[in-house]
């Protein structure tokens, strides 16, 4: 039978796990059954607002957060590269809108023409220069300190340490010849040894600490300098741009064969100033374009008509100095008074001379056409509001090699002005120019005019060469194509903080030289006296430690104990 279950037995769960671990030894002392409590760990305390302010901080202030800023930082600047900018293309930025008009509105919205003064890359810039500066201030008091910390003591045993060798220095590993030695023992003394390691290891550019008979030397601290300097300079180039953006500026200007851009706020087609700009900061001078050429592919038929070259021929006059003649070319800026002058792109102006209907001269002016393809067939407009009776808008297309295509329209079939032709879309009416709305000057609202001359009217579109002139319908005046010129578009930028930039990006590259090359190591040697010596006799001890990847540590070792044992006289182990 089983045995009864006694209602007064009060055996506690301990009481029975103690006697569970006593009937079984192999059970681990820390076993615990199911019917105990479970120990669910140790508390962690909450951190609080503080805390978490500490805790980002440091997870700001990490170079591994300062390396993956730098990375963001690159990619966020793609896209500046990518599409037109507002402050070095504003006209590329009209086209863009022009050719792409459901996708601008978006890219608009999200800053991309004004990349580099965007929300999002002011934000990564900011956080990126904050994250380097908290990464350089404890890192520059550690290294400092460490600087003025004298070298380790030598440690017990070097048997355990990179490049371990051992000399005995002895009568039978003497060198024939040898100098210096005690004259009792017919070896080196200890002391000796040890300073003539002192010597070797201090020209060897260690700094060097003795311990008894041991030396204890250390080198490679510049290597740690060179990382500071690395991320120094690169703080001062992100406030070289910084500070440096605000008072310079960037400006654009057409300018035509011909004429003459003066460096004054009133000449440029757009300006955009940095913050602290004034315009006291433009140097005064002049520039005439007088020539511009282009070179052709001519003998590839895969690449006919593609562009290999492009010159402009500029005469530059600084005040109170000589005219000076010089070339102008892709990434061949022109620096004067100051500035670096960019040849950015170039195109056809059309000179005409537009009569109204009382036979008076109402326009006369070399108008810029914007090219439309790669065959330079481009596209301008012509606004004239004092002809009378009328104002006249014109519209017109310029073919430099013109040709008709299948369905009889032309198009232009080499880039070069062989066959010119200019063809005229011709409307009257209120341009609108009075209501104080802004207009594009390359653009014709034809809103409330009236076709006269082209494929909506019933006179077809005028078409004329250079040197023709062709009537008006409706005795609305003349139109007179006097030539063709070529015109160039200047970006004219300032920036004094060029050659800061410049020192600093230097001044990064040779500290992160400094870093990768320069290793950071340990050396000791030791004196070892060997018990029961009758003769004074000892071994020499050598090792090293490499922080970091240091494959050059045993060489360094082995490189130090050959010239030591030479210097003493003591001949090396083979």
């Amino acid at each position: 039978m089983s045995p009864r279950s006694d209602p007064d037995d009060t055996t506690t769960g301990a009481e029975a796990a103690g006697t569970d671990r006593a009937a079984d030894p192999q059970r681990p002392s820390d076993h615990v059954d199911g019917s105990a409590p479970v120990d669910s760990g140790p508390n962690q305390p909450k951190l609080g607002f503080v805390g978490y302010l500490r805790f980002f901080w440091r997870q700001l202030t990490s170079m591994r957060t300062a390396l993956f800023l730098l990375m963001l930082l690159a990619l966020a600047a793609i896209p500046g590269s990518l599409v037109p900018q507002r402050t070095a293309d504003p006209n590329g930025v009209v086209q863009y809108k022009a050719d792409h008009p459901q996708l601008f509105p978006v890219l608009d919205a999200l800053q991309v023409f004004d990349t580099y003064t965007s929300v999002w890359f002011s934000a990564i810039y900011l956080l990126l220069f904050v994250s380097l500066i908290g990464c350089i201030v404890p890192r520059t008091k550690h290294h400092w300190q460490a600087l003025r910390t004298r070298p380790p003591r030598t440690p017990a045993r070097l048997t355990r340490l990179a490049g371990f060798h051992r000399v005995a220095v002895e009568r039978d590993a003497m060198i024939d010849g040898t100098t210096g030695i005690d004259v009792t023992t017919g070896l080196p003394s200890a002391e000796q040894a040890v300073q003539r390691a002192t010597a070797i290891l201090k020209r060897s550019g260690y700094r060097v600490e003795r311990f008894g008979d041991s030396v204890s030397a250390e080198r490679g601290y510049l290597r740690e300098t060179g990382n500071l300097v690395f991320h120094s300079a690169l703080v001062g180039v992100l406030l070289a741009v910084g500070v440096g953006g605000g008072f310079g500026f960037t400006g654009q200007r057409l300018l035509v064969e011909g004429q003459t851009f003066s460096n004054v706020l009133g000449s440029y087609d757009s300006f955009n100033p940095g913050r602290w700009f004034q315009q006291t900061d433009l140097k005064g001078y002049n520039l005439r374009l007088d020539e511009f050429t282009t070179t052709y592919e001519e003998r590839n038929l895969d690449a006919l008509g593609q562009a290999l070259d492009y010159s402009a021929t500029v005469t530059s006059t600084e005040k109170g100095g000589e005219p000076k003649t010089s070339r102008l070319g892709v990434n061949e800026p022109l620096h004067v008074g100051g500035t670096n002058v960019y040849l950015l792109g170039n195109g056809y102006a059309m000179q005409l001379t537009v009569r109204d209907g009382k036979g008076d001269v109402a326009f006369q002016d070399v108008v810029p056409f914007l090219p439309q393809d790669n065959n330079y067939t481009s596209l301008g407009v012509v606004k004239v509001p004092d002809a009378s009776p009328d104002q006249l808008g014109i519209r017109g297309f310029f073919y430099p090699t013109a040709v008709k295509n299948e369905r009889g329209a032309y198009t232009s079939a080499y880039p070069d002005a062989e066959n010119p032709l200019l063809t005229l879309q011709v409307y009257t009416g209120d341009l609108g120019l009075d209501d104080g709305v802004p207009q594009s000057v390359y653009t014709l609202n034809t809103g409330g005019l009236q076709q006269i001359a082209g494929t909506d009217a019933a006179t077809k579109s005028l078409e004329l060469k250079p040197g023709q002139t062709e009537q008006l319908p409706d005795g609305a005046g003349s139109i007179t194509f006097d030539g063709v010129k070529r015109y160039v578009s200047l970006d004219v930028h300032h920036d004094p903080s060029q050659l800061w930039v410049g020192g600093f990006a230097l001044l990064s590259t040779l500290g992160l030289l400094t870093s990768l090359f320069v290793p950071r190591r340990r050396v000791w040697v030791k004196v070892v006296p060997r018990t029961g010596a009758e003769h004074g006799e000892y071994d020499l001890e050598y090792a090293g430690l490499a922080r970091g990847e240091d494959p050059n540590l045993e060489r360094a070792v082995a490189d130090i104990a050959q010239r030591h044992t030479s210097d003493l006289g003591v001949r090396m182990p083979q």
